[in-house]
Order: C-alpha cells, then sequence, then structure tokens
C-alpha cells in the first residue's frame, strides 16, 4: 500500500447529486435505483449539503416500516435541504487517501466530497471505498 497515493484513484467520479428543493421521495428512489446511501445536494456548482440514506430514515422515524402510504407522503412533504448536513466537510482532490480515511474515523463520517481547488464537486469517497481498496492491496 501506497503511503501518499492519491484520493482520486479510489473516489467515485460518477456521483449523482440533488438540488435542495427536491423531495425526499426523489432521493430514496435515487437511493434505491443506484444502490447508493449519500448523495451531495448542490445549488448550482455550489455543494450546500449532503443527505444520507439515515437522515431519511430520521424523518420516518416512528412511522411503521410497513406504512408504505405515510412514509411516501412524508418523504413527498419535505426537501432535501431540510433533511440534508448543511456545509458538509469536503476535501480536496490533492488529499491522500490516508488523509480521507483519517478524517472519516475522527469526524464518524461515511461518505465526503471530493472537490477541485475551485470547489468544484470531483467525486465522493466513502467507506465502502476505503475498504474495498483495502481488500484489493491486502
Amino acid at each position: 500500500m501506497k503511503k501518499r497515493e492519491a484520493i482520486t484513484h479510489i473516489m467515485s467520479t460518477d456521483v449523482f447529486r440533488v438540488h435542495p428543493k427536491q423531495t425526499l421521495w426523489e432521493v430514496k428512489e435515487l437511493f434505491e435505483k443506484q444502490n447508493i446511501r449519500h448523495v451531495p445536494v448542490l445549488n448550482g456548482k455550489e455543494i450546500v449539503g449532503i443527505v444520507s440514506l439515515t437522515d431519511l430514515m430520521r424523518v420516518t422515524y416512528g412511522v411503521a416500516k410497513e406504512d408504505i402510504d405515510q412514509n411516501q407522503a412524508v418523504y413527498q412533504s419535505i426537501f432535501a435541504e431540510e433533511a440534508m448536513t448543511p456545509a458538509p466537510e469536503v476535501v480536496s482532490d490533492e488529499a491522500t487517501i490516508r488523509d480521507v480515511a483519517e478524517l472519516l474515523v475522527e469526524k464518524g463520517f461515511h461518505a465526503v466530497p471530493v472537490v477541485s481547488q475551485s470547489g468544484e464537486l470531483k467525486g465522493l469517497v466513502t467507506t465502502t471505498d476505503l475498504i474495498r481498496y483495502l481488500i484489493e492491496q491486502y
């Protein structure tokens, strides 16, 4: 394993994104169709938040899981901007895998957006990406 390997080596570059005014129903559908658990929220090119599967579950906490109609009603009435983690921490596309792994551990994150020097979204790194990398190395 290389000590200074760039995060760009393991990040996902085909990143889905949502707008702050998209409903959580749309976010849920995206999660299910694309088998993802995190999505950056962008207003234009600016990353204003990130929504996770955990955020969706928090919104419907207390609603019976099997009550699909009620869950759908809740998800359709709430926008991504209301459930997202605002102003998420981001990492530079020049960061190393180690830098990002340390950040995820220290902050308890499961995903972090990767940005260029100008702040443009370039990718997303998840704990799954890091585990896959470790599996490849060992």
